[in-house]
């Protein structure tokens, strides 16, 4: 039996009844023949537009696998509906089924897990700064006096607050609406650094006017695993989903994703991210999981 056959008889198990309830979300889009993906407008190279109602993205290609394996599960194509979240409203959203997937770039944490479930781990990103090259800072302790860019509705500068670096620093903070938004401060010189996860800031740099004039810099805040996200207590939805990653993964399909969006040159300015998969994100490949962040900082 080939991988997908066993991914149709795993979906067809649960249709048949043998203890764990069919999947809501499934049975909802067989239902509607439509699913609806959340999506970023500005979370490159995991999830961004380039205008026009078109998503593209690391995140978004898996999401997209994954719906074409719901597709044959349910035996029709579906539609995809994309819908534009927020950090605000995307949980929201998710747990309310306004989105059926959520393919953006949001940390898998214990607090979310109360609300929401996790795929397996496809991204680990470390929190740090963006800053222009000739301000000269270097490190959180340069900070001190400074305005700090925040997008609302993320936790990276209570993170920040609370690093040992940042203890004598005083900084005002200022708030983007998303993350493009948050850039758009410091590029302006209205804030001096932005801090987020470095996959974020590296996708936003490589779509800038000039790339060369940003950096990332400073400490690293915390380490911060990446999935896709679904609605909770959603059993045979979150085995659809695990099983698509942990196939992607044992093929090689998924590395290759990876390189295309975070290696090579994207749209739309055609320039690279430049990050290389990390040593913590191919142990994962190796051996999935969908930890909380928690579980990183125990280490």
């Amino acid at each position: 039996m080939n991988k997908l056959s066993s991914f149709v008889a795993v979906a067809a198990l649960f249709a048949a009844g043998t203890g764990i309830t069919l999947a809501q979300t499934i049975t909802k889009v067989q239902s509607s023949g439509e699913i609806a993906m959340g999506v970023r407008e500005s979370s490159a190279p995991l999830s961004y537009t380039l205008g026009n109602n078109q998503f593209t993205g690391y995140h978004v290609e898996l999401c997209q696998a994954i719906i074409d394996n719901i597709s044959k599960t349910v035996g029709k194509k579906l539609t995809v509906k994309y819908v534009p979240v927020t950090s605000q409203n995307r949980i929201p959203l998710t747990q309310n089924g306004t989105v059926d997937i959520e393919c953006g770039s949001t940390t898998n944490n214990e607090a979310r897990q109360k609300d929401v479930s996790f795929g397996l781990t496809t991204f680990v990103t470390e929190v740090r700064m963006v800053v222009k090259t000739k301000s000269g800072i270097k490190s959180i302790s340069q900070l001190n006096g400074k305005t700090v860019a925040t997008t609302t509705g993320t936790t990276s500068v209570q993170t920040l607050r609370k690093h040992k670096a940042a203890e004598k620093a005083t900084f005002q903070e200022l708030f983007g609406k998303d993350h493009a938004d948050s850039f758009l401060l410091v590029e302006s010189g209205r804030a001096d650094a932005f801090v987020m996860d470095n996959n974020i800031l590296a996708g936003l740099i490589a779509s800038s006017k000039n790339p060369k004039d940003y950096a990332i810099v400073g400490e690293v805040l915390s380490v911060e695993p990446i999935a896709i996200m679904i609605r909770k207590d959603d059993p045979g939805m979150k085995k659809v989903v695990d099983l698509t990653i942990s196939n992607m993964m044992a093929d090689g399909s998924l590395a290759k994703l990876y390189d295309k969006w975070f290696i090579k040159p994207i749209p739309p300015q055609n320039t690279s991210v430049g990050l290389p998969m990390g040593v913590t994100l191919k142990a994962l490949f190796k051996d999935p999981n969908d930890k909380p962040m928690e579980a990183y900082a125990a280490k």
